[in-house]
């Protein structure tokens, strides 16, 4: 059993190293990175000298940022496009039916639709959403993801509930996929070691769609022209980025996103810089987990990310996986990625206990933070020097 302890303030990320401080960039500031893109056309062929040179770089990817893109990833267009015709057509009912049809997110329970409000604790954001509950079906069973009691709530359910399937999963195969690569990137005895938790019946994945309305317009004053020979330029319309989603990691093992073509997302670097993921529809962005961070005993780091809200033209919507395992499974570092050199990083722990702890945090709070051994700082320094090797 974990003891839950009150919330901590919102982490920040701070230097070593005593610094000038300057002022703290204006939302929508980022840096521009080489984001990793990996091609997963050859995913399927068992040839080794083909297979690793892909999960050597979802290994090196996950190492460095947490993050990339995959393309060439199998799934129908055809999927994709019914999911977001589908989510769009959600998003386009009034608020009295949205909430109708979708349930509305409570304290007990995050399902549902909710509007600005994120989790239990107070975080707020520019957006709307639906969080739905999956299952893995059994055998020859098409239609049982998401749960029967939301779904039936829905207009056109069977449309709805169909579209949903179909799309979770086609993705999941995505995301075990890239587990079981990273298995094999990662050298342990069991490949799959990752991906069969999320297969699991008892899988306590969910599927998330996000909605953010553009901004109104704001009419940005213009100094004067006092000019007799020209005419005063008309205000131009601009817009101030607001917040969409603030900074966090995301809790589980690993998260499958896809957006349409407006910007909004940024990534943080290990060194605390917001790179901006420029949207490509045919991508999948593909976000490590705290789960797997945990797993990977620190290797793989959990990134932290932020959707900024800028467009004033067009909304952004975005669909997320989130693999999670079963609520009683135990989450702990790997035999394989243990030695005396890297010591447990993190106690063992269950899904369950880590959902309590997420839930009773803020947003940004660093949830494994809990969960660590307090390694000595020799500890630390070494683990840190064999990783850069």
């Amino acid at each position: 059993m974990v003891v839950l302890v009150p919330p901590t303030p919102i982490l920040t990320r701070t230097s070593t190293t005593k610094k000038k401080r300057s002022p703290p960039p204006q939302l929508g500031v980022g840096i521009n990175i080489n984001i990793p893109t990996i091609d997963l056309s050859c995913v399927d062929d068992h040839d080794h000298e083909i297979r690793s040179p892909l999960y050597r770089k979802i290994v090196q990817a996950c190492e460095e940022y947490g993050f990339f893109k995959v393309v060439n990833h199998g799934v129908p267009k055809e999927v994709i496009s019914t999911m977001e015709y589908q989510g769009n057509g959600f998003f386009t009912k009034t608020l009295s039916e949205k909430q109708q049809a979708g349930g509305r997110a409570a304290a007990t329970s995050p399902f549902g639709y909710g509007c600005k409000s994120i989790g239990f604790n107070g975080d707020t954001g520019e957006l709307e959403y639906l969080l739905l509950p999956t299952t893995n079906p059994p055998p020859h069973d098409s239609c049982s993801s998401i749960s029967s009691d939301i779904s039936q709530l829905i207009s056109s359910p069977n449309n709805f509930r169909c579209a949903v399937n179909d799309y979770i999963e086609a993705v999941r195969e995505v995301a075990c996929e890239i587990l079981d690569l990273l298995g094999e990137g990662l050298g342990v005895q069991n490949k799959s070691v990752f991906s069969k938790l999320i297969r699991d019946v008892q899988s306590d994945s969910c599927f998330r769609l996000n909605h953010y309305p553009p901004l109104k317009q704001q009419q940005q004053p213009q100094p004067p022209n006092y000019s007799i020979l020209s005419t005063s330029p008309n205000p131009k319309p601009t817009t101030t980025p607001r917040m969409g989603f603030g900074e966090h990691s995301d809790p589980q093992i690993l998260t499958i996103l896809r957006s349409n073509d407006v910007e909004g997302l940024q990534i943080c670097t290990r060194d605390g810089l917001w790179v901006p993921v420029p949207p490509d529809p045919s991508e999948f962005c593909v976000f490590v987990g705290d789960a797997l961070q945990a797993m990977t005993n620190g290797r793989f780091v959990s990134v932290r990310h932020r959707v900024l809200v800028a467009s004033s033209v067009k909304s952004r919507m975005s669909m997320m996986y989130f693999g999670a395992p079963s609520l009683n499974a135990w989450i702990s570092p790997l035999p394989e990625l243990v030695s005396p050199r890297k010591p447990f990083l993190y106690n063992p722990f269950t899904w369950s206990e880590f959902k309590k702890t997420a839930y009773s945090l803020r947003l940004g709070d660093s949830r494994l933070d809990f969960f660590k051994t307090h390694p000595t700082n020799d500890e630390i320094l070494s683990y840190q020097r064999d990783l850069v090797k």
